[in-house]
């Protein structure tokens, strides 16, 4: 249904480093730059983009899917390591459906990104 999304960061070069990371055991890498944006997508399309010196408030809450378990897991990792901080482990949140499987962390500038998975999967690591 979406075609792409934008938010505004407070620094770009900072957001851009760590989306960089976070983003990469998605499959997704840094496609464009243009007019002080930057595309993140894969296959030549950018679909979620970042641009640097506005307002951030209010945060926002921003969900990628992942085709596995483990992607979740991984996401969660590297995104801590690129200065993300834990606002949810992964693991299985059956308050939304009994195979939603999720990791949450806060950008730089404490944007809610999530990873998740909805197919049945792998048992928690």
């Amino acid at each position: 249904m979406l075609d792409h999304i934008g938010i505004y960061v407070h620094s770009y070069e900072r957001s851009k480093a760590f989306y960089r990371l976070a983003l990469a055991p998605l499959g997704y890498e840094l496609i464009l730059e243009y007019a002080g944006w930057g595309g993140f997508g894969w296959a030549d399309k950018p679909v979620f983009w970042i641009k640097g010196g506005k307002s951030t408030a209010p945060g926002l809450q921003i969900a990628f899917r992942a085709e596995d378990r483990e992607t979740v897991r991984e996401f969660h990792r590297v995104a801590l390591e690129a200065g993300g901080k834990d606002k949810g482990a992964p693991g299985l949140r059956e308050e939304y459906h009994p195979d939603y499987y999720a990791a949450y962390v806060l950008d730089p500038d404490g944007h809610n990104v999530e990873v998740v998975c909805h197919t049945p999967g792998d048992l928690e690591v």
